[in-house]
């Protein structure tokens, strides 16, 4: 069989950079809002900066990274419907998933009720641990805004409509910094006045998708109302959105976990600062193979719908040189810039000088991250979670965090031991999504998305007997 010829490449790099472009906007911007809001906590003090960090990071490992990951089902679900042309499908996925996120948002509201008692619980500070539950508390009516937001970006996003998103979340992130100046310095709530504003900006960005898929002709076709079909195949959704949040959580947990680490550490201000600096960076960068795996994800999952099985594999090629190529360029920005980057966070030479050690450390691990994270859309257009969630278990909890703790703590290397175990643990991800990618079978990988599509639009008893 012969292989793509250079217009079908190039147009597939067009196609890609063309959803990727607007994805990595939506994602830097829905990041710089927690960002914006510490920033605004930063002039309170220091204990209001301390406790609206550890609030937020606790949040995020146990709220935003479940609600993403669960949602992030949908890219296979919606994504494959579009590609077999059932429209209508797309908005029946999305609701049951909106559903079942509500839902979720209720547990994970209790467990945000109590952050201060279980910060206490686990060692940390009392008087910070309070401080963070405060925050948290008025952080609960994000949950449930978070969660459908989530679920209406892939639900445009896997139809190729990604231009209103970026938009909405420009202009969210905008009004985000006026909220926050008005309740943080001028209604008197002070720190709780920059986690309320997280949940109204969260709510805006909802609003703003939501009226336009109601009222947006683009959306016609694969929005077509409320529908009962969506309370049915809730346990098909839950096989693939429970491992979808397992290979989320997981990777995300691992990189948390080795902050807590360094405070363990000798010296453990300067390395929790350091490690602190080189996570926030890390992030930051991150956002750009964020967006090229929702542009992978979206492209695999439209053509194995479609039928398509060439087109899939030519998108998982062209992704991963495209991922390559970046590695290389922002791993280069990072090393060249290493003696400057640190001052960016701190005027101490000795946080500058440790930052400068570690930018290398930190240009190695975001490129196998970005290769990591484009297999992993791949991944997950294909439908394949949960393979992908024993694949970052073991990558990270049986080999990545065991080689940080041998090297920071038995070998004494510090800081720089914790980053190189997650090296390690990319290493293996890396290695073993490509080998599955590359036996990949993808003839038959299209047949079972198209079965899988039409036994979807099945009822439950008729699809259990169909499978």
């Amino acid at each position: 069989m012969a292989g793509p010829d250079r217009k079908e490449i190039v147009e597939e790099v067009k196609k890609q950079i063309w959803l990727a472009g607007p994805l990595i906007c939506v994602s830097l911007l829905q990041f710089c809002l927690q960002l914006i809001s510490l920033m605004f906590v930063g002039h309170l003090g220091e204990l209001a900066l301390s406790g609206a960090s550890m609030a937020t990071s606790f949040a995020t490992v146990t709220g935003f990274t479940v609600l993403m990951g669960m949602a992030s089902a949908l890219e296979t679900f919606c994504g494959q419907s579009y590609g077999a042309k059932q429209y209508h499908m797309l908005g029946i996925h999305m609701q049951r998933a909106m559903l079942i996120l509500l839902l979720v948002s209720i547990p994970l509201a209790f467990i945000w009720a109590y952050t201060g008692p279980i910060l206490k619980a686990l060692g940390q500070d009392p008087t910070i641990s309070d401080e963070a539950g405060l925050y948290a508390n008025f952080m609960i009516p994000s949950l449930s805004a978070y969660g459908l937001l989530q679920c209406l970006v892939r639900f445009l996003q896997t139809q190729n409509n990604v231009f209103p998103m970026m938009l909405s979340s420009g202009i969210t992130t905008l009004l985000h910094i006026l909220v926050c100046w008005v309740l943080v310095f001028k209604s008197g709530l002070g720190n709780r006045g920059a986690a309320l504003a997280n949940s109204i900006s969260y709510w805006i960005n909802v609003l703003f998708l939501a009226l336009y898929v109601k009222f947006s002709p683009s959306c016609a076709n694969t929005w077509t109302g409320f529908s009962k079909e969506a309370l049915q195949n809730i346990l098909t959704f839950l096989r693939l959105s429970v491992p979808s949040a397992v290979m989320v959580c997981m990777e995300l947990w691992s990189f948390e976990m080795m902050v807590l680490l360094s405070g363990l550490l000798p010296n453990p201000r300067l390395e929790t600062s350091v490690l602190s600096i080189c996570l926030n960076t890390s992030m930051t960068v991150w956002m750009i193979p964020v967006g090229l795996s929702g542009a992978v994800s979206t492209r695999v999952s439209n053509e194995l719908g479609a039928g398509n099985p060439q087109a899939a594999r030519l998108a998982v090629r062209v992704v991963l040189v495209v991922a390559i190529t970046e590695g290389i360029l922002v791993g280069s920005v990072l090393i060249l810039t290493r003696n400057i980057l640190g001052y960016a966070y701190s005027r101490e030479k000795e946080v500058v000088r440790y930052v400068a050690i570690m930018m290398p450390i930190i240009a190695t691990s975001n490129f196998m991250d970005g290769l990591q994270c484009v297999l992993s859309g791949s991944v997950r257009g294909c439908g394949w979670q949960k393979m992908g969630a024993f694949v970052n278990l073991g990558s990270y909890y049986l080999v990545g965090i065991p080689s940080a703790i041998l090297l920071a703590f038995v070998f004494h290397i510090g800081g720089k031991g914790l980053w190189l175990g997650l090296i390690c643990a990319l290493f293996v991800q890396v290695l073993s999504l490509l080998t599955i990618t590359t036996r990949t079978n993808w003839e038959l990988e299209a047949k079972k998305a198209t079965t899988g599509v039409y036994e979807s639009m099945l009822p439950v008893d008729v699809a259990d007997v169909a499978s």
